[in-house]
């Protein structure tokens, strides 16, 4: 099987000018390196080289878990190939979002017959091939599908309902309305529901969420310990969910202890939903807990719910104050460093006193903030994010300050206005409001290319960052891998299943005072991986860009939007420096006014040698046809291109339509979408994102403490 001249060039290859062999090395070693290489790698390539890496590649700590996700260059054949070689061994195998493989590709799972845990949403999976493989996987214990039109559960076989009375863990994406395979799963511990039903079909047809509800087997319920759901925004999506709770509020679980709901805009109680939270004040004890705001609006909801060792909060959204935060969820300053996840984006009152004559933009109670960042200590996620949180000029009672003591934190989204140094927030002039927009051709023009600052710039805007309440924070704060900044009056112009937005609120006059220092204070973050900056009004050449470039070499996804004014970019020139030092960067996405995609950006992107995802939305913004294809060619991890903009649809269509005749051999997950952004049938085109790219980077959204930390994969 081997040829000993490829075995000793293999040996040679792994050896320095000091001698040192690769193959030297123990085998705990050689083992902990081979275990950053993809499964498929070391099934199909690494282990030919030479017989020890042949007996190290099959190790089962190498083969009993195979990720698939986001492995863009995986084809069927290379699928089938793998589960030829080790499909006996894998325990857990991760497929989702592996759109691009053919349905058929899903038979070759039946060779993993000791499966324990199978991910598959995302992937092309019929009634019949479902019932297929689940007849042959009998220790199937976890599950992860979608549930597409035309999934008939009468299809499954008994050896499949047999196989899915087992599974203890359920993860089901709906995009029709129906129960899926729930009725099938007897034992389920954890359900997790995503509902992604539009309201009409692609006909033009208004969809009915009613189902029947002899079908959703009442008593399967009972060993339920997690239920979670998240909504799509839409009318269909509520009243399937209805239907799913009905069943619960026959008979809550009594081991249920994490019960999270996350719908957007409005979602009214109604009588059944409102005797599950009856019941489940009485008889359950929670862990976690997220409930559309106006089930906990207005009412004493919180007060009679009982909590032992809660690790995640969500009241995104709500209306409620800092006393009923302080009185009701933590019991005025009841010890809880259990919680690891707090969610308040968008609750607007919650760091302030029960005063009903108080305004938004008025000053923080900084009381309520020191008491919960005392009993909250081990914070790793916290979302203050969507609101106004302004500090008075109280001395060590600022915002930033009190979060510096969270010294466990991972992830943290903050308003702009949230930061600004009190004291020099009146000292600065106000900057242009955002709604009044430059249009091309006015304003003093920026020469690409050419950096609009100096050396002497950036170590001024460092000298000042050192001296703010932010650049303190971050201080403080030196293991953050999640960070997000987002204007309190932030909106998004991509929509999602409406038209896209023309006008935005203008920013929060504190966020003035916040620019390019305070950008440039990020840059302390070491292993910062994850970045967002929308609306930042007073960003002027963007320098603090630069240095986030040269000192965050671990950044994997950046997004930007509406920075600086909003008829010209001017931290272009900046921008295209930053891209020349982010060599792990994967995803960037952009979404700003009159962008203009050229040749020379795309130059400057060329060097993010790792980047798979780009996603840039621009109204009135221009592109260069060239230039992107020549992008695409350099760039050969790129698999996601979107971009919305004010092109012609002839020329998006033409740009789109070449892209994959180019490319698309070569990557099989290649999705290109170019489209205007204020087209009327722009929502007809985002139904056909696949779903893993249009939740995580082509619609913006907060991310931080989104969903409890860890509630998959």
């Amino acid at each position: 099987m081997f040829d000993p001249g490829q075995e000793m060039l293999s040996a040679g290859i792994g050896e320095d000018s000091n001698g040192i062999n690769l193959m030297e090395f123990s085998d705990e070693i050689l083992l902990h390196i081979l275990s950053y290489v993809p499964c498929t790698d070391l099934v199909l390539n690494v282990r030919r080289t030479c017989r020890k890496l042949a007996t190290l590649c099959l190790d089962k700590s190498l083969t009993h878990t195979v990720l698939l996700h986001k492995e863009y260059q995986v084809n069927k054949d290379k699928v089938k190939q793998l589960m030829r070689g080790i499909g006996k061994e894998i325990h857990q195998l991760n497929m989702a979002g592996c759109y691009w493989l053919p349905s058929h590709t899903i038979d070759h799972v039946i060779r993993c017959k000791n499966l324990v845990k199978l991910n598959l949403s995302g992937c092309h999976l019929t009634s019949l091939r479902l019932s297929k493989m689940l007849s042959a996987l009998q220790h199937l214990r976890s599950l992860a599908i979608d549930v597409n039109p035309g999934f008939d559960a009468g299809q499954l076989s008994s050896e499949c309902k047999a196989t899915l009375s087992r599974v203890l863990e359920l993860k089901q994406t709906l995009y029709t309305p129906s129960y899926g395979v729930v009725p099938c799963c007897t034992s389920l511990e954890k359900l997790l529901l995503y509902f992604e039903i539009l309201d009409r079909s692609r006909e033009g047809l208004i969809l009915s969420g009613q189902l029947m509800v002899g079908e959703s087997n009442v008593p399967h319920y009972q060993n339920l310990r997690v239920f979670y759901a998240r909504l799509a925004p839409g009318y269909v999506n509520q009243e399937v969910v209805r239907l799913y709770l009905a069943v619960l509020s026959d008979r809550t679980p009594e081991n249920l202890h994490a019960f999270l709901i996350s719908a957007p805009g409005s979602f009214a109680e109604s009588g059944t939903t409102k005797n599950l939270l009856d019941s489940m004040a009485r008889n359950v004890c929670l862990d976690a807990l997220q409930l559309p705001k106006s089930w906990i609006n207005g009412s004493g909801l919180l007060q009679h719910l009982k909590f032992n060792n809660p690790f995640y909060f969500s009241f995104s959204r709500c209306t409620l104050s800092g006393g009923h935060l302080i009185l009701q969820v933590i019991n005025g300053g009841k010890d809880l460093k259990s919680l690891t996840s707090l969610n308040l984006s968008g609750c607007i009152r919650c760091l302030s006193s029960d005063s009903l004559f108080r305004k938004a933009e008025d000053d923080i109670d900084s009381s309520i903030l020191e008491s919960l960042v005392v009993s909250c200590c081990n914070l790793r996620h916290l979302n203050l994010s969507a609101a106004h949180h302004h500090s008075s000029e109280s001395l060590g009672k600022h915002l930033c300050q009190l979060l510096a003591r969270l010294k466990h934190l991972l992830a943290l989204a903050l308003p702009v206005c949230s930061i600004t140094d009190v004291s020099t927030n009146t000292d600065k002039p106000p900057v242009q409001s955002m709604t009044n927009v430059v249009p091309p051709g006015l304003g003093k023009k920026i020469r690409i290319g050419v950096p609009t600052y100096t050396k002497n710039f950036l170590e001024q805007s460092n000298q000042k960052s050192q001296s703010s309440v932010f650049w303190t924070l971050l201080e403080n704060l030196p293991f953050l891998k999640n960070l997000e900044l987002i204007g309190s009056n932030f909106s998004s112009a991509m929509p999602r299943n409406e038209p896209a937005i023309r006008n935005s609120l203008p920013p929060c006059s504190r966020a003035r005072s916040v620019g390019d220092s305070e950008v440039a204070a990020i840059g302390q973050l070491t292993f910062l991986q994850n970045l967002t900056l929308a609306q930042l009004p007073s960003i002027l050449t963007g320098s603090g860009l630069v240095s986030i470039g040269l000192q965050c070499q671990h950044l994997r996804s950046l997004s930007l939007a509406n920075l600086g004014m909003m008829g010209k970019v001017g931290y272009m020139s900046a921008l295209m420096d930053m891209l020349k030092h982010c060599k792990c960067l994967r995803d960037l996405r952009l979404e700003q006014p009159y962008f203009n995609a050229n040749t020379q950006f795309f130059q400057a992107l060329s060097h993010c040698s790792a980047l798979q995802r780009l996603c840039i939305i621009s109204r009135s913004g221009t592109l260069q046809f060239d230039a992107v294809m020549s992008f695409m060619a350099n760039c050969l991890e790129v698999v996601m291109c979107h971009m919305f903009m004010g092109e012609s649809l002839t020329i998006c269509k033409n740009l789109q339509q070449t892209i994959l005749q180019s490319f698309q051999a070569d990557r099989p997950a290649l999705n290109v979408i170019i489209f205007p952004l204020l087209h009327e049938d722009l929502t007809e085109v985002i139904r056909d994102v696949p779903m893993m790219h249009l939740d995580e980077i082509t619609l913006f959204k907060s991310r931080v403490a989104e969903e409890p930390p860890n509630l998959w994969w």
